[in-house]
């Protein structure tokens, strides 16, 4: 463990860097409370996004750095603010028509348009619940709804009010004059209509706790802070939240940026230390725009398990954080494809190399060996190529490459076949556009396929000799005779003698001629798993005109 730690303080991986930064606000030793507060905010006006999902992991790779780093204890929070009003009904929810009359009330009043809960908000906190439990993250779950009407938040909201001034200052900075007019931190829910109001305060009474505003009527109300009766605006939250639970690190995007310092201040007025902060950029769909829980644009959690797996995920959101990333469906195959590199490269490195991993991150100390024995882009082109309806389908061409593998033993590799299949329908066959070869192209393909008829027939001959010796006679090896690298060099060796230049044109003609794609795998591999037979006959299919 001690030679561990030394590594990991000199570490330059991203988690490790920001463990030791948290290691310094303790220096002296264990605080007060016994433990080190991690927490990631979650606002459930929307089905949980991925988004949500990458606080969770990368504040999660942040903990994990620092138990190596530290022998104090920690604790990880998940933060829902599901107190807050609905202010717009979302996009993407049924029965919609149900949600109109509760509009400005907390999501934990309104109905569950879904109908599996009792509200809005517990349906999507638990969503956000089963999501994570599905990544085995180490989380507590605290509703706000819980911590404001159960008291839990009583002593923060009293200081509040005793300190209303001070906060108000810090916040009228950040206001448009017109803002500023009718602007309070305490938003009232009203004893009646039970709508968050947004009004402002003609009397706080810090001595007392309470406050006294009119509502949308014009009716005069006078009511305790406490007790659930009022929540506190979301910029105000944040620091009174800090404060409250005695936070010490939470990261979020960089639209939140501009606002830390507001942030930080209202905690340190409310009594609290300003917690230490991550801010990572935010991720981008397909088309460059923010994804937004409430469009529910980009990629969502459901929609990544559906075409991969959970570890390729945490390992998109290892990568960069401080670098915007598009994420739409053309990134999952990369994400899987280089997260098993990642984890075949672990096996052989040193405890320095290990540390900066992104597998490290992932899974700690306890890391998996990688059972992929194809890659996923090549199963995706396996899938386009034999039309696979199935994984079982997929299986069959597996085995003539790798006869020893099965679902049993290579249960991912199994569940990447299923996915392959379910990606290939739903994003590559609907794109998939063939063309047929120019005249150097033809020549240069017929070629290909006479050298692939030359190596099945001498793999043919040595293998009926094998069936024909006797017992005492040793068998000729056939091991290496049209392997993935043997027939990668006579693709390679194709191409330089019909002149191609540079070479990779070569490649990307095969692939536009025979996959109906722009880029492809690495095409001695594919033979090798397709089989040479099949992919002579797919030659000859394009030779013919059935493909284009």
């Amino acid at each position: 463990m001690s030679e561990l730690r030394d590594f990991a303080m000199k570490s330059k991986a991203w988690p490790f860097e920001e463990a030791r930064k948290i290691l310094k606000r303790y220096s002296q030793g264990v605080p007060k409370k016994g433990y080190v507060l991690f927490e990631t905010g979650y606002g459930p006006s929307g089905l949980p996004h991925i988004g949500t999902f990458g606080e969770v992991a990368r504040t999660t790779m942040i903990r994990r750095a620092f138990e190596v780093l530290s022998d104090i204890p920690t604790r990880l929070i998940c933060f829902s603010d599901d107190l807050d009003g609905m202010r717009k009904i979302p996009g993407n929810v049924p029965n919609a028509d149900i949600l109109h009359n509760h509009l400005q009330k907390p999501l934990t009043s309104v109905p569950d348009p879904f109908g599996t809960h009792e509200s809005f908000g517990a349906h999507n906190n638990a969503k956000l619940n089963s999501f994570l439990d599905t990544f085995g993250f180490e989380y507590e779950f605290i509703s706000s709804t819980d911590h404001y009407r159960s008291g839990k938040f009583d002593e923060v909201l009293l200081r509040a009010c005793e300190k209303y001034d001070d906060v108000m200052k810090v916040m009228l900075k950040s206001l448009r004059e017109e803002r500023q007019a009718t602007y309070s931190i305490f938003l009232p829910i009203h004893p009646n209509t039970g709508r968050v109001l947004y009004v402002p305060m003609k009397h706080v009474d810090g001595k007392n706790g309470t406050i006294t505003f009119d509502d949308e009527d014009g009716n005069e109300i006078t009511m305790p802070v406490t007790g659930g009766n009022v929540k506190l605006q979301w910029k105000p939250d944040f620091g009174a939240r800090w404060a409250a639970l005695d936070v010490d690190f939470e990261m979020y995007g960089k639209d939140h940026s501009t606002n830390t310092p507001i942030y930080d201040r209202i905690c340190e007025i409310l009594g609290g230390k300003k917690p230490d902060h991550f801010v990572y950029e935010l991720f981008l769909d397909e088309e460059g725009h923010k994804i937004s829980k409430t469009s529910g644009n980009g990629v969502s959690i459901d929609e990544w398990l559906t075409y991969a797996s959970a570890e390729s995920l945490s390992y998109f959101m290892y990568l960069k954080p401080k670098a915007a990333k598009r994420m739409h469906f053309d990134v999952i195959p990369k994400a899987v494809d280089e997260y098993h590199q990642q984890l075949r490269a672990y096996a052989t490195q040193d405890t320095a190399q290990r540390l900066i991993n992104p597998v490290f991150h992932i899974h700690g100390r306890d890391v998996p060996t990688s059972d992929m024995l194809v890659p996923f882009s090549m199963l995706l082109n396996l899938a386009s190529v034999s039309s696979a309806e199935t994984k079982e389908v997929m299986w069959g061409f597996i085995n003539k490459y790798a006869p020893n593998a099965s679902p049993e033993k290579n249960p991912t590799l199994d569940a990447a076949a299923g996915f392959a299949v379910r990606y290939y329908h739903d994003f590559v066959k609907p794109l998939k556009v063939f063309r047929a070869p120019n005249s150097q192209e033809r020549a240069a393909l017929s070629d290909l396929a006479a050298a692939l008829k030359e190596v099945d027939v001498a793999k043919a001959m040595i293998d009926k000799k094998n069936a024909d010796m006797g017992n005492g006679e040793d068998p000729v090896n056939t091991l290496n005779l049209g392997d993935a690298d043997d027939l990668q060099s006579i693709v390679f060796a194709v191409g330089k003698n019909h002149g191609f230049e540079p070479l990779r044109s070569w490649f990307t003609a095969i692939y536009e001629i025979l996959l109906g794609a722009s880029q492809g795998p690495r095409f001695g591999g594919f033979i090798a798993l397709y089989g040479i037979d099949q992919t002579v006959e797919l030659v000859e299919a394009a030779l013919n005109g059935d493909l284009a």
